[in-house]
């Protein structure tokens, strides 16, 4: 497993979370890979606590850099899974609806890319030629792991 430190007083909690998930994705690109909705759902829940009058979808859009219709569907399935609120017109946004302290990130990657499913074999076989698998079940303990970290992991936790 790779382990990585970083001076956290050199970084707000939010850019060390973004630093975070750069340096895995640069290690481990062909292993692990964030996709632009995670990313958003992540670090938009962060930004819409962080402020406490809510957030609207340009203003999340222009701080993670991405589509602001593709903010706007992921931040509407936070809505429906009730982790936001949402208001329309000028002055709307999203508000986090639920205790930071309570929203973990598990709950949120797996409410926009589903259950995460620990496998046995990397490749989906249901039989093998080897009776030891050549990868020693590398990839089911890097998803426990994985899992783990998100659970782990509060909205609290990125707040200044």
């Amino acid at each position: 497993m790779i382990s990585f430190s970083v001076d956290k007083k050199y970084f707000s909690k939010f850019e060390h979370l973004t630093t975070l998930i750069t340096i895995i994705g640069t290690y481990m690109a062909k292993v692990f890979t964030l996709s632009e909705a995670a990313s958003i759902a992540l670090h938009g829940v962060i930004l819409v606590a962080q402020e406490q009058g809510g957030l609207n979808v340009l203003k999340i859009a222009e701080r993670t850099s991405t589509s602001k219709h593709h903010v706007a569907k992921v931040m509407q399935r936070l809505v429906k899974a009730g982790y936001l609120t949402s208001q329309r017109g000028p002055s709307g946004g999203f508000v986090l609806k639920k205790d930071p302290k309570k929203v973990n990130f598990l709950e949120l990657y797996e409410v926009i890319e589903g259950p995460i499913e620990v496998g046995e074999c990397p490749m989906d076989k249901q039989i093998c030629p080897f009776d030891k698998c050549i990868m020693n079940n590398v990839t089911s303990k890097m998803t426990l792991d994985f899992k783990e970290y998100l659970r782990k992991q509060t909205v609290s936790d990125f707040l200044q």
